[in-house]
This record gives C-alpha cells, sequence and structure tokens, in this order.
C-alpha cells in the first residue's frame, strides 16, 4: 500500500477552523485514493483537536530540529508528504529531500500566509494596498521560496493562483487549484431547509486567534451593527467562534442585541437558524470556509470584496458585496427584509457550491495532478530549476542550522 505522510502546522480542528476542516477533507481524499496515511506534528493538542484514529489515521508526535525525524522518516519510506503550510515546510522540507527524496512533495498553503499578513500592515498603516506591498514584504520571500522548493503546491483561491503565476512567474506545473471540498446540494438537501419566514436574527462566525476574524467583530460592533439596529430594534446578532479574546468578550451586549456566545459545537444548526450571516473583512487572504458552510446551509451572507476574494469565479454571489459600512448594512437590511432576494440569494450559494467544490470532481483532479507528476518526478524537478538551486542553499544554512540547534539542546 502507499504511504502518505502530513506534517501538520498543528493538530487538526475541524469544528474551530476552515484550515482544520481543509486537513480533515485532505486526510478522507488521501485514504480514498488509497494511500495508508501517518499525521505528526510538533504542536500540543487540544480539546477541539480532531480524533484523526476515526480516520484509520496513524498520528504521531514529532520533534523539531531533532534527528530522531531523519531516522523516522527512512523507516517510513513514505510516497507521499504533505507539508501543512510553508512554516512546516521551512522545518522539514530540507530532511524529506535528504531521508526521502523519492517522496512526492505538497505544499498546502491553506492561504497565502504572506498576502494576508501585507495586508494586515497595510490596514494598520491605514493604507490602501498594492501588490507591491505584498512583493516586498519579507514573509513573501520565505513563501514562494517553500512553494518552489516543492513538488507541488496547494492553493485554494483562484486569485492567489493568479498572482503567483501573473506577478511573480510561477509556472502553472508547480501549483494546483483545490478549494475546500463539499458534497452536491441536491433536492432532498433543499427540502431540509427552514425558510426566510422560520429563519431570524444575524449571524457573524470566526476563530479568535485570526486577526482579520477579530477586526470584523470589531467593525460589526462599531460601525454596521448600531446602523442595522436603528432599523430593526428587535433584530439580534449572535457571534461565534473559538479563542475569542477578551476585547471581544467584552462586546457582549444584549441590550443592544449584541451577543458574544463563544464556540459552538453544532454551527450547522446556528446557520440554518440564522437568516443573513455577516462577514465585513478588511483584510485576509485564501478563501472563507464561514462563507461556504453559510451557502451548504442555505444562508444568504454580506461580506466584502477581500471576504468573496477568489471564491465565486463569473458566477452571482450569495447575498451582497459592500466595502462601505453603511452599503453593507443597508445590504444587509435589504436581504434581512426581502423575501424575494433572499431567495435568489440563497439559489446562488447553491449554484456556486456544486459549480466550484464539488468534491469528487476535485478529488479525481487532485490524483490526477499526484499520478502524473509521479510518473514524470525527474523531469518535472529538473525543469525547476529555482527550486533545485533554493533547496540546495536550503540544505546547506537551514540543515546545519538545525543540527546546531539540536547540539545545542543536548548540550
Amino acid at each position: 500500500m502507499k504511504k502518505a505522510l502530513f506534517i501538520g502546522y498543528v493538530w487538526p480542528e475541524p469544528s474551530t477552523t476552515a484550515a482544520g476542516h481543509r486537513m480533515i477533507q485532505l486526510l478522507e481524499a488521501f485514504e480514498s485514493f488509497g494511500y495508508h496515511i501517518t499525521f505528526g506534528s510538533t504542536a500540543v493538542k487540544t480539546d477541539y483537536s480532531f480524533d484523526l484514529n476515526g480516520l484509520g489515521v496513524e498520528s504521531v508526535p514529532i520533534a523539531l530540529n531533532n534527528s530522531s525525524f531523519d531516522d523516522f522518516i527512512k523507516t517510513l519510506k513514505p510516497d507521499v508528504v504533505v507539508f501543512d503550510r510553508f512554516m512546516i515546510e521551512e522545518q522539514f522540507g530540507w530532511r524529506v529531500a535528504e531521508f526521502a527524496p523519492q517522496a512526492l512533495r505538497i505544499l498546502n498553503t491553506e492561504d497565502l500566509h504572506s498576502l494576508r499578513k501585507a495586508r494586515e500592515e497595510a490596514h494598520k498603516k491605514n493604507q490602501p494596498f498594492t501588490l507591491d506591498d505584498w512583493k516586498n514584504n519579507p514573509l513573501t520571500l520565505r513563501e514562494v521560496a517553500s512553494i518552489y522548493r516543492s513538488d507541488i503546491s496547494l492553493l485554494v483561491s483562484t486569485y492567489e493562483m493568479e498572482i503567483l503565476q501573473n506577478e511573480l512567474g510561477i509556472g502553472k506545473s508547480l501549483l494546483f487549484h483545490l478549494p475546500l471540498l463539499f458534497d452536491e446540494l441536491d433536492d432532498s438537501t433543499f427540502s431540509k431547509w427552514p425558510n426566510f419566514e422560520e429563519r431570524k436574527d444575524f449571524v457573524c462566525i470566526g476563530n479568535g486567534k485570526h486577526a482579520p476574524n477579530v477586526d470584523s467583530i470589531r467593525i460589526l460592533k462599531t460601525e454596521i451593527w448600531p446602523l442595522i439596529r436603528k432599523q430593526l430594534p428587535k433584530a439580534n446578532l449572535y457571534v461565534y467562534g473559538a479563542y475569542l479574546p477578551q476585547q471581544v468578550e467584552e462586546m457582549h451586549n444584549p441590550e443592544e442585541g449584541f451577543y458574544i456566545r463563544g464556540w459552538a459545537e453544532d454551527i450547522e444548526t446556528v446557520l440554518k437558524n440564522a437568516r443573513v450571516l455577516l462577514a465585513p473583512l478588511q483584510f485576509g487572504a485564501g478563501i472563507k470556509g464561514k462563507l461556504l458552510d453559510a451557502m451548504r446551509c442555505a444562508t444568504p451572507n454580506v461580506t466584502t470584496s477581500i471576504g468573496a476574494e477568489g471564491m465565486h469565479g463569473n458566477l452571482p454571489w450569495s447575498g451582497a458585496i459592500a466595502n462601505d459600512w453603511s452599503s453593507f448594512a443597508s445590504s444587509a437590511l435589504d436581504l434581512y427584509q426581502n423575501p424575494i432576494k433572499w431567495n435568489k440569494a440563497q439559489e446562488n450559494g447553491v449554484v456556486l457550491i456544486n459549480s466550484l467544490y464539488g468534491k469528487e470532481i476535485l478529488k479525481q483532479s487532485l490524483q490526477q495532478k499526484i499520478n502524473s507528476t509521479v510518473q514524470c518526478m525527474d523531469s518535472h524537478r529538473s525543469q525547476n530549476f529555482v527550486g533545485r538551486m533554493l533547496q540546495h542553499h536550503t540544505q546547506a544554512a537551514t540543515k546545519y542550522m538545525a543540527k546546531w540547534i539540536e547540539a545545542k539542546n543536548r548540550g
């Protein structure tokens, strides 16, 4: 049986983050491809960590800057190694290249961290963001180097595919667009959804460890919700998310209809009972799992161009996109009170999920990409001159830094 090793930045938490949900989808896809899967991480498990044994995945703790990993991977002899985010490739990529050179190296980007960081820095300076900000960010150099050193990099966003190719000239053979994977929404699913009249109130979802989410909750509290509440004095807004910081907890104010609820064990039920989801994201990257979850639960949403970026191609959005807060509030009120527009937004969401996020078609494409790359591995790598050059210098630098740290730790 073929073997796949996943090296996680954290242990997957599908109930708290879109990244955790994405990782479980990847594990399930590789299991369906016939791989025996081992998942390792240097992180500590939390109460939200997923039980991987239920998927038939073997879990192993691994150590950072420790040659025990070298012995581990030589014994395992994986056919494929998946790095969860570029920081993991930086730490373990050279070890995989040296001690398991036969393994296909796949980078799961989650989103372009450098793009998110550059946008956040511009936002904090109250400056308009440009792609030059991204190109000149030190994190971009690290992340792009990781992409070049990998055989395949998985991108969730069509926008990120475009800028890597058009702005930086990265060859398409190194990149593969793989968004989140979902079952098709059919008539039997539709019949189970609460309708417009059966739903009420607004909802916002966001993990508190993610800066764009905390910022969007602040914007809701200070800018948008007062405008909505003025027109709908009996409406409520419920904010859900794990790891919400104290500054968000202190926003809880039932008198204003602004409720901080924290983590929800069953977020689908929350979404199916809400009439509209609000996501005023001012910076970020990748695609937004909360918006796709809303579509899958037939809940229209209002977001920004950053929120909807790289998610819907040329298809109409499942709700509204607005970048100034007055328009955002007006769009939210319109959706909330107009059943015709609400139902149309719901239909748009169904078309989006079924057209762009179909699990079976995307899995088949991924398997074909893996198989075709493995079959021509030598030529694939030889054509990636920049990647070979970076791998050479990484092994000459990072390798000896890691060995120095290991020796220092022993001392």
